[in-house]
């Protein structure tokens, strides 16, 4: 995985697309009252808002408001991590391309939300479209680099990472390069292009700045520098209080480092304010390592309740891993798994299926699974563990005893439950 030396700066994938900054409060349900006869609903005090609905009510006809509309939702749902808030913003956009169904503007923001709603393959095709009509723009070959990644086409995620950046090097196009270099296992490289992105962002972006910072303790957290991460997620959060991603960064590093307690604040406020799948499991393994059964078991079966919800058009190799990992309904486990790498190849949903085979005694296909879960350089701890324990059960012991060896040096805590199981499997290999 090469690309050319560049300076970068990460946001999230619809902030990257959108390329805006800040943030603001919506409750708004303009989406009727606006259609009807041109009528917009009654300003919301918002100053941002606000001048969207004026700009509906000066020119009902235009898909520019709308559109601004939308991106107003896309902003607000990546700070407050409220995903509600990104269908209304396709409700916004898909007024607009009523009113002008060619409006480039519109077309692009509604591909982005094709990448937020997970529906991959759709996305890079609309990419592909506006490539041909925009093919100078670094907005468009960011829909590229996204969709290719997501769907595991890394050499074309390059490329389009590559043009990109040619076009126009900014913060935009640095993020994925930022992800390119984590992905080839550059972990210095990496880091330095994170640090690089917290630095250039735009000051007023708090958000941007934040989740800059996130994403740069992620990087140290994937190599068990757990002091590194936790300073740049806290320092995310003396940018922007309660940001959600920096929330569940913290519960998860306090997690980490056995502070169960302080991990288990951090992640009820979350938890209070949005729902986030990743952080339940997370606090429900915290009250298993603490002994609290029942309390576990209630956050175990409130993740399978939000993944109910989302359905089964949007990602759920969560929940076949959790499911996986606990050996309860390992066949709808791996009904999950196998219908996401159906659609998606990328080396998470591979090892997602490559776990859901090995628990279901179907080793041989678990080995080659996790071999294409493997072929990038920056695998992660997990995907090493699940590895080891593949080779295990398959009676390769010296292979298996070097992949869990290599896993728990790369991350000691990938897991508060699986690592643990790592350490016993290892233990077991040598003894």
């Amino acid at each position: 995985m090469q690309i050319k030396s560049v300076n970068f700066v990460v946001i999230t994938v619809i902030a990257l697309l959108v390329g805006i900054s800040g943030a603001c409060s919506v409750d708004s349900a303009y989406t009727d009252t606006a259609k009807a006869a041109g009528s917009v609903p009654s300003l919301t005090g918002n100053a941002e808002m606000d001048a969207a609905l004026k700009m509906i009510e000066r020119a009902p006809d235009s898909s520019t408001g709308y559109t601004q509309l939308a991106i107003i939702h896309i902003k607000e749902a990546r700070r407050t991590g409220d995903f509600g808030l990104n269908t209304k913003a396709e409700t916004a956009v898909n007024r607009a391309l009523e009113i002008s169904p060619q409006d480039g503007p519109s077309r692009k923001v509604s591909a982005s939300l094709l990448l937020t709603f997970h529906r991959f393959a759709e996305a890079l095709e609309r990419g592909k479209q506006l490539q041909q009509e925009f093919p100078n723009d670094s907005f468009v070959y960011g829909i590229l680099t996204d969709a290719n990644f997501e769907l595991g086409n890394y050499d074309e995620a390059i490329t389009a990472a590559q043009q990109m950046v040619d076009i126009k090097p900014n913060s935009t196009s640095y993020a994925r390069v930022a992800q390119v270099r984590s992905l080839a296992g550059d972990h210095q490289g990496s880091v330095d292009m994170y640090k690089l992105a917290a630095r250039t962002t735009d000051p007023k972006d708090t958000e941007g700045q934040s989740w800059c910072l996130v994403k740069l303790g992620d990087e140290y957290y994937k190599h068990g520098k757990f002091v590194e991460a936790e300073k740049v997620y806290d320092e995310a959060l003396s940018i922007l209080p309660d940001f959600y991603m920096a929330l569940a960064a913290k519960g998860k590093i306090r997690a980490a480092q056995n502070d169960f307690d302080g991990a288990e604040q951090f992640l009820t406020t979350l938890l209070a304010r949005v729902p986030n799948v990743d952080s339940t499991i997370l606090l429900g393994d915290i009250y298993t390592k603490k002994g609290e059964t029942e309390k576990a078991k209630a956050q175990y079966d409130l993740a399978e309740v939000m993944e109910s919800k989302i359905g089964p058009n949007n990602d759920q190799k969560r929940l076949a891993l959790m499911w996986a990992d606990q050996n309860i309904r390992l066949t709808d486990a791996l009904e999950i798994a196998q219908r996401e790498q159906a659609a998606v190849k990328d080396i998470y949903t591979e090892d997602a299926l490559a776990w859901s085979l090995y628990k279901n005694d179907r080793l041989k296909e678990a080995k080659e699974s996790i071999t294409r879960a493997m072929r990038l350089k920056g695998v992660d701890a997990r995907i090493l563990y699940h590895a080891g324990m593949i080779e295990k059960d398959l009676g390769n012991r010296s292979e298996a005893a070097k992949l869990l060896t290599d896993a728990l040096k790369l991350n000691p805590a990938f897991d508060l439950i699986q690592s643990e199981m790592a350490k016993r499997a290892l233990n077991e290999l040598k003894g």
